[in-house]
C-alpha cells in the first residue's frame, strides 16, 4: 500500500497488485475492501494533483537538492571533526554517527546516538525541523527551494559543532 505520499500529505491510501488478485476485490469480485477515507473527495483531489505533479523532472530536482544538502551535511560534520556517515538514496538520506552507514539494527544501535539530540536541537533553534530520531530518514520535497536549502545549509555548522561537543 501507499499512504500519505500518494495523497500529497492528505490521509489517503492506495493498493495495487496483479490483475488476478485485484479482480477478487469488490465491486467486480467477492472480497469487500473499504477504508475510513475511501473516496474522500478532498484526499482524492490531493492525490490526483500529486500524481499529475510527480514528473521525472520534479524527482530529478528533488534528488539534486538531496545531493546538495547531504553534501553540506557531510562537510559540516567533517569540519567539526564528528565521525559520521551520510547514507543517501535519491531524495532519501540521513545521518549516522558512525564510520559507516549502519547495515542492520545492531550497527544502528552501536553508533554514537548521543550526538543526535544536540544536533537536532541546534537545528531547531535555527528554524530547521528534522526527524526527532537519528534512526529516521530525512526527506526533501518539491516545496524545498533554494531559499530553504540555503537556510538549512547555514544552520548545519552550528549543529555539527553541538554534535561534536556532545558527551555520552
Amino acid at each position: 500500500t501507499f499512504g500519505k505520499v500518494v495523497g500529497g500529505g492528505m490521509p489517503l491510501a492506495a493498493l495495487g497488485g496483479r490483475a488476478e488478485v485485484m479482480d477478487r476485490l469488490a465491486p467486480t469480485g467477492p472480497v469487500y475492501q473499504a477504508g475510513t477515507l475511501s473516496g474522500n473527495p478532498l484526499s482524492v483531489a490531493a492525490g490526483l494533483a500529486t500524481l499529475r505533479l510527480a514528473t521525472p523532472e520534479v524527482y530529478a530536482r528533488i534528488d539534486a537538492a538531496a545531493e546538495r544538502l547531504s553534501g553540506a551535511l557531510d562537510r559540516a560534520l567533517t569540519d567539526a571533526g564528528v565521525v559520521h556517515a551520510v547514507p543517501r538514496a535519491g531524495n532519501l538520506f540521513g545521518v549516522a554517527f558512525a564510520e559507516a552507514a549502519p547495515r542492520d539494527y545492531a550497527e544502528a544501535q552501536a553508533q554514537q546516538v548521543f550526538r543526535y539530540a544536540p544536533f537536532f536541537h541546534a537545528m531547531r533553534e535555527q528554524g530547521v525541523a528534522l526527524p526527532p530520531s537519528v534512526f529516521e530518514a530525512w526527506f526533501l520535497t518539491a516545496a524545498h527551494g533554494d531559499a530553504e536549502l540555503t537556510a538549512i545549509e547555514a544552520a548545519l555548522p552550528a549543529a555539527a559543532s553541538a554534535a561534536a561537543r556532545a558527551t555520552a
